[in-house]
């Protein structure tokens, strides 16, 4: 019996544009489209993205018809299909900060990513470092402990299952300081042994929390590029503290506090308005 295809074309919600692969060694271009394996439970999931006719269409592929389905609904996720972000524009079109990027790039949206686990690892690989460096972080993680299938050039990101049984020095040798290793294994065996489910959002933050290297910024970052969520802005992001910093005339970098308490005013679009901010900031305005 063949494998199981289903392709489906979703109209987008609003302005649209298809993200890009990445730089985590994950994605990859291919025939006009993005192309990423997944996995459901231990089965491989092929799928692929591509723009035609004003729609994108996405084919899932596996052996059973279940996980060619959870294939579907994990893309359709991860390229923000259902991502409606005219309640936000319509709230802050006029905005002396935001609108102008409203108006000039309404296609703006955080890039999400399928696997909420993938979220919360590329999160703690990005705490305190250069974005160069944790993009080689990730492509050593990815290269070395992702699922792969024989005569593929996909490789999914690792597990939490892979993850859980790694030792500090493993992770050590992608290049993670030794603290953000012991923080990756912790998280990874919380969610392995189920007493997280990154499904249920506040539990799993207020669980994951407890591990020492995983703060508000890490959990933040989980929230919006893992579980679609627009209200949780990654304050202490070096971009806003000095973004805020310098349009509320601080004269140094804001703490984490002053960017929540600046961008308040956004709520429940807080994520949102501080990726609007980045792209078109007005300098001056406070």
């Amino acid at each position: 019996m063949g494998p199981v295809v289903i392709e489906r074309d979703f109209l987008p919600i609003g302005h649209y544009r298809l993200p890009g692969p990445g730089r985590d060694g994950v994605a990859r271009r291919r025939s006009e489209g993005i192309a990423r394996l997944l996995h459901h439970g231990e089965e491989p999931v092929f799928t692929h993205a591509r723009v035609t006719c004003g729609r994108v269409r996405v084919r899932s592929t596996a052996a059973s018809s279940e996980a060619a389905t959870w294939g579907l609904e994990r893309m359709h996720f991860a390229l923000a299909l259902d991502h409606d972000l005219k309640p936000f524009h319509r709230m802050f079109r006029t905005d002396p900060l935001i609108g102008p990027a409203i108006r000039r790039k309404p296609w703006v949206r955080y890039k999400r990513v399928p696997d909420p686990f993938q979220a919360l690892a590329w999160a703690i690989t990005e705490q305190l470092i250069e974005v160069q460096r944790a993009f080689g972080i990730q492509r050593r993680l990815v290269w070395r402990y992702g699922r792969f299938n024989e005569g593929e050039d996909l490789r999914d990101s690792p597990s939490a299952e892979a993850l859980a049984g790694r030792s500090p020095a493993e992770l050590e040798a992608c290049d993670l300081s030794h603290g953000r290793a012991l923080a990756m294994i912790a998280a990874a065996r919380e969610v392995h042994r189920g007493r997280v489910d990154l499904r249920l959002h506040e539990p799993a933050w207020e669980r994951l929390r407890k591990i020492r290297g995983v703060g508000s910024w890490t959990l933040e970052r989980l929230a919006v590029h893992g579980q679609g969520r627009d209200d949780q802005l990654p304050a202490g992001d070096l971009a806003y503290v000095k973004l805020v910093g310098r349009l509320a005339g601080l004269g140094r970098r804001a703490t984490e506090d002053e960017v929540r308490e600046f961008f308040a005013p956004y709520a429940p679009f807080t994520a949102l308005a501080g990726l609007y901010a980045l792209a078109a900031p007005a300098p001056g305005w406070h």
